[in-house]
């Protein structure tokens, strides 16, 4: 070494030794957070978080291009779901009660009717009027398959999956063509916290299917965090979060029954992290609940007839069928889908390459017999579920018993859902099936070695051909995005007095409550998952608008303003409706192409 550079070195360490051993300390060992953010920073984790935005981004192109334009698939739900995200940041911001929304008036607690995306409340808060909350909707849209992906990932390799196995399985569980059919529902497409709060509960625990159980790899701060991530995904919608629940519970019961056989050494602190997470996560639990179940206590109407959840549930044949924005296998299977009675919640293809590994998984994989023999049993009791009434037997012994005698799946509308835990079987599958032709190449590499004392990899341009499905699979789950723009409301809603009744009423409610973003008045039109007796009631009053025997009703009911939108009469139950004839004894105000019915 050069002199000078002997005379650096030497002047740096007197100036280290100088320091006071609390600053020598912390210069010798960084900090525990900073260790770990040096991790994530440097290593896998950063690389599958950019690949995973980067994968959702191309996938829904080109909504990232008209962020701000409209939303993507209908009118419909994305409106009302944009409308919640609205309401969400106004009822936080103004101190009111979350779940009284302004909309569907009369009725109390109307935001309970259907999913309440209260977990969304955060990213809510940037959604301060129209336009922004459209902004909002539709960056959370393209972060649910991101997080799907990331999250399908982080729980492959905790189970021990290789890095292209887990990329594999993370593409089949967050792009499977079934979610082009749920793009109108942001509540079925944010379920990658399902797969994220099972790594980091799997990783807390120091498991692994590949390993098993390794004492020394507990880490109590992951199971916290898996419980709070798992009460997250239970708070964006009751419909995917009963069965998550039922899964945590059922692999409670399994992780319990196998300590009291094997009786693994756990630290307090793995178990004091349970017991916290867990009593947190089921307290939540248990009071979001008892608000929906009230709900459905209270409102006959909101019940779900053994007949009703048969015509959304799925057949035999749908497990293979495409949805109809499906770039590839859409326009094919149209004839099949003639013969479904909703292909919404029917077309439920999880990808024939998918599929293809999967079963490939069952007879040869990195996981072991035993393991592969309780994926192929889970595999066929979810698609029994699946099937609901439709299954053999009228669906009696399966999803008739978690019908008649579990908590909460009497108010699922279609078993159909339950493809998502499919879709995450046959990802472990997949990648189980991947990581052994990883493990295989492996070995071959070091048995063709002349030294075998050390391990060798198979080279990288070998490994590379092992994330070929991946372009399969994204062929299959390409789908065909629309944005639709939303109509501008003709007057400015936070002009009229309320309670405002917007005519026709039914089907472009979705767009009235995007409207009423305007100043919140107490709108009477609104979609929820079932139409409440007080709508009921302001609909059947409204049939002979503006006729005197109706505005005596509408009156009669409370309401103040009548809003027609003369574009939507058409085909509608109220297409007689004159706009251009003076009404007896009402006030009307014809604006932006629109007549305003002032009640008084």
């Amino acid at each position: 070494m050069p002199a000078a550079t002997v005379s650096e070195e030497q002047d740096r360490w007197e100036a280290f030794a100088a320091l006071p051993e609390d600053a020598r300390r912390a210069h010798e060992r960084p900090s525990r957070a900073r260790r770990v953010l040096r991790r994530l920073l440097d290593g896998e984790i950063l690389a599958a978080m950019l690949l995973s935005l980067a994968a959702a981004a191309a996938y829904t192109w080109p909504l990232a291009l008209k962020i701000k334009e409209g939303v993507p698939s209908d009118l419909g739900d994305p409106m009302l779901q944009t409308y919640t995200l609205g309401w969400l940041s106004h009822a936080a911001g103004e101190g009111e009660n979350l779940f009284d929304t302004n909309t569907l008036w009369p009725a109390q607690d109307s935001l309970l009717f259907s999913d309440t995306l209260l977990g969304y409340l955060p990213a809510a808060l940037f959604a301060r009027d129209q336009a922004s909350a459209i902004v909002v909707y539709n960056v959370l849209f393209i972060l649910a398959f991101a997080l799907a992906a990331f999250g399908g990932y982080v729980l492959l390799r905790q189970l021990g999956a290789r890095v292209a196995g887990s990329a594999v399985g993370a593409a089949v569980f967050a792009f499977a063509p079934w979610k082009i059919s749920q793009f109108g529902h942001l509540q079925v497409l944010s379920c990658g916290a399902i797969a994220l709060s099972l790594a980091m509960l799997a990783r807390g625990h120091g498991w692994s299917l590949r390993h098993g159980f390794k004492p020394e790899r507990q880490r109590p701060l992951w199971i916290i965090l898996g419980w709070l991530t798992a009460l997250w995904q239970f708070s964006i919608g009751a419909g995917l979060g009963v069965p998550f629940v039922y899964l945590l519970m059922i692999l409670g019961l399994i992780a319990l029954a196998g300590w009291s056989v094997k009786r693994h050494r756990l630290k307090w602190g793995t178990i004091a992290a349970n017991v916290l997470g867990g009593a947190v996560f089921s307290f939540a639990v248990l009071w979001l609940a008892d608000k929906h179940m009230a709900v459905s206590a209270s409102r006959p109407e909101a019940e779900r007839s053994w007949e009703y959840v048969r015509h959304f549930s799925p057949a035999w044949q749908s497990f293979i069928i495409s949805p109809e924005d499906a770039r590839y296998w859409g326009e094919a299977h149209a004839p099949a889908r003639e013969a479904l009675t909703w292909p919404p919640e029917q077309t439920l293809l999880v990808g024939f390459t998918a599929i293809a590994l999967g079963l490939m998984g069952l007879v040869w994989s990195a996981w072991s017999r035993r393991i592969r023999l309780v994926l192929g049993l889970v595999l066929a009791a979810l698609v029994a579920l699946a099937m609901g009434p439709n299954f053999l037997d009228g669906g009696r012994w399966a999803w008739g018993l978690l019908y008649e005698y579990a908590p909460g799946f009497d108010a699922i509308r279609t078993p159909g859902r339950l493809v998502l835990y499919i879709s995450l079987v046959l990802a472990i599958l997949a990648a189980g099936t991947v990581t052994r032709l990883a493990d295989r190449a492996d070995r071959l590499a070091h048995d063709n070695r002349v030294d075998t004392r050390s391990a060798a990899k198979a080279p990288r341009r070998v490994h590379a051909l092992l994330f070929l499905p991946l372009a399969l699979i994204a062929v299959e789950s390409a789908p065909v995005l629309e944005v639709h723009s939303p109509p501008v409301s003709p007057v400015a809603f936070s002009e009229l007095e309320g309670p405002v009744l917007v005519l026709p009423a039914g089907g472009h409610d979705g767009v009235v409550q995007f409207w009423s973003l305007d100043g919140f008045p107490e709108t009477a039109n609104g979609i929820t998952a079932f139409t409440p007796s007080e709508y009921s009631a302001v609909k059947t009053a409204s049939l002979g608008f503006p006729e005197a025997e109706s505005v005596e009703e509408l009156r009669s009911l409370g309401v103040s303003t009548v809003l027609v939108v003369p574009s939507w009469l058409p085909g509608t139950e109220w297409a007689s409706i004159d706009v251009d004839a003076p009404p007896l004894g009402v006030d009307v105000e014809r604006v932006g192409g629109a007549a305003v019915y002032s009640l008084g």
